[in-house]
């Protein structure tokens, strides 16, 4: 007796039956894991009993993922009563028959291996389509969709995208029609999708989507599927049941075309939760699903739902890594004659979110005080690390005003001290204004640059100056040389922008390129109001979301009204 057989229950005769049995005998948990295996089934399978016994059939058998056999046994768990099968077993080059029976937590399974040709009777009590040539094709035409469902859905991590692709995956091969329906993070109603087989109906089915009511009671399948974590199918649908869902004689009228005659809800799981379903449908001319339709989209589902898992993860991470972001960057003040614009945009992929920032506030002696920033380095990680810069340098500047160049400079040494070993480039300008200067309106801009791209001054002729000035070492280079200031006078009407790189490398264009761009865009946009120049720089050089995030810091001087 094998130490397998010694932990299953029951009196050891009947432990040493089933190792004696030429039919293979096998327990799975709830979990998947192999918990008896009798020497039978584990030469049927290609193994030997100790490399099986305690291990997940993920990690034990490998090759079973993605054959027909796996989906029996995924199909096999969420029906009640016994599940019979016959199939090619590719991994071993067997034909076998299998039936399982779930008892409690655990899934029974028996099978054994068969000959190519099969009695006249067997064939009956068990059919098979095509025969024995037409199984095979089967199977392997079935593989082939499976390797086509893991390719379309591993290719995208945005949520919906995924989900539209599983809805289109399945249509028209395994139903009429299919909707993709997932939880939202609050527990409630979440993204869906859905797609039609026939052109014909994809308007009205788009009616039915998104005129329908929700909450009616129509969807028990559904709640049912979500709650078990199994497969729930309807062969027959309760028209009356439907009805309260119908609020306008469009969609009625749609409903009655898509012509629902059964479906089956297959709930996606990932990681122990399920977080929404697949609904496939089909319409009256087309019969309900049978075993082995269900059994595979069960892996479809599996496959499917472990994408859009990924996708929902992702989703979370960018959320994550954009509250934090956003969270750092609080609204400019308005001083007096002077209207401050800023926009952040994330990245699209989180792990390049975190490390661009803006601020502007007033010092003590009321000058206004403008700061333009990019950590080096991405993801949450910079994002802190943006944090602690942005407070330090706050700090200082609000705390003993100087110009531009000393504020660095003690930064610099705040930095160092503390040991933060944080680099960024940053941009510090300070908005100044002598009695004389204000006769005439004008100010004085006074910044100095570390390591940062130089800010563009734009008239109201739409003629361009970039503030250009001598490169110098980034915050937290822990080097002496020391910083210089630089100042441009400016004029009633006049705008500066300041700005990141993700703005200038939008396309992986290179910096001169950047500003030849960004040059062309602000001509255009001179006459604008300041936050639609802001808006125009965005949707013209961005047009969605970039690679990198981008920070952007806009201030227009005002003419001094007479008073």
């Amino acid at each position: 007796m094998s130490d397998a057989a010694s932990s299953l229950p029951g009196p050891s005769p009947q432990i040493a039956l089933l190792e004696a049995m030429p039919d293979g005998v096998a327990t799975f948990s709830a979990d998947w894991t192999i918990s008896y295996v009798n020497p039978a089934a584990a030469a049927l399978l290609g193994r030997e009993v100790p490399a099986l016994i305690g291990r997940t059939i993920w990690v034990a058998l490998p090759e079973l993922s993605g054959t027909i056999f796996h989906s029996f046994l995924l199909h096999a768990r969420g029906v009640g009563g016994r599940v019979t099968w016959r199939g090619f077993y590719a991994p071993t080059g067997r034909w076998l028959t299998a039936s399982a029976v779930l008892t409690g937590p655990d899934l029974q399974v028996y099978f054994r291996e068969v000959a190519d040709h099969l009695p006249e009777a067997d064939a009956i009590d068990h059919p098979v389509s095509g025969g024995v040539d037409g199984d095979t094709a089967d199977d392997r035409d079935r593989l082939r969709f499976l390797a086509e469902v893991s390719e379309a859905m591993i290719s995208t991590l945005d949520t919906g995208e995924s989900a539209g692709r599983l809805t289109q995956l399945v249509t028209p091969r395994l139903c009429d029609w299919a909707v993709v329906a997932l939880i939202g993070d609050d527990g409630g109603a979440g993204e869906e999708a859905w797609a039609h087989g026939d052109p014909r109906r994809r308007a009205d089915l788009d009616t039915y989507m998104t005129g329908r009511l929700r909450g009616t009671g129509d969807d028990a399948a559904l709640v049912n599927a979500l709650l078990t974590g199994q497969p729930v199918q309807v062969t027959t649908i309760d028209q009356q049941q439907v009805a309260p869902s119908l609020p306008t004689d469009a969609v009625r009228a749609a409903w009655q075309r898509l012509n629902l005659g059964s479906c089956t809800i297959v709930p996606l799981r990932a990681r122990g939760e399920t977080f929404g379903v697949l609904a496939m449908l089909n319409t009256a001319d087309r019969p309900a699903h049978n075993e082995m339709e269900i059994a595979t989209a069960v892996e479809v589902a599996r496959r499917g739902g472990l994408a859009l898992d990924n996708s929902r993860l992702y989703g979370r991470q960018v959320k994550v890594a954009e509250t934090l972001q956003r969270s750092l960057l609080t609204p400019p003040p308005q001083p007096d004659h002077l209207e401050i614009a800023v926009r952040y945009q994330p990245a699209a992929s989180y792990q390049q979110v975190g490390g661009d920032w803006y601020d502007a506030f007033q010092q003590p002696d009321g000058a206004t005080l403008l700061v333009i920033g990019d950590v080096v380095g991405h993801n949450v990680d910079a994002a802190a690390a943006m944090g602690q810069i942005r407070s330090i340098l706050r700090g200082i500047a609000y705390d003993r005003p100087g110009s531009p160049a000393q504020i660095l400079a003690r930064v610099d040494t705040v930095l160092t001290g503390l040991r933060i070993g944080t680099l960024a480039t940053a941009l510090l300008a300070r908005i100044e204004q002598t009695p004389e200067q204000a006769v005439y309106g004008l100010r004085t801009l006074r910044w100095s640059s570390a390591g940062h791209l130089p800010p563009i001054l734009l008239r109201p002729d739409a003629t361009l100056r970039v503030l250009s000035s001598l490169p110098e070492r980034l915050l937290g280079a822990g080097t002496d040389s020391p910083r210089t200031d630089q100042e441009a006078e400016i004029r009633p009407g006049e705008t500066v922008v300041f700005y990141t790189d993700g703005l200038l490398e939008h396309g992986r264009s290179g910096i001169d390129a950047g500003l030849e761009r960004l040059a062309d865009v602000l001509v255009d946009a001179a006459a604008l109001p300041l936050d639609d120049l802001c808006d125009l720089l965005l949707s013209r050089i961005v047009a969605g979301r970039s690679d990198d995030d981008i920070a952007v810091l806009a201030v227009r001087f005002h003419p001094i009204q007479p008073s």
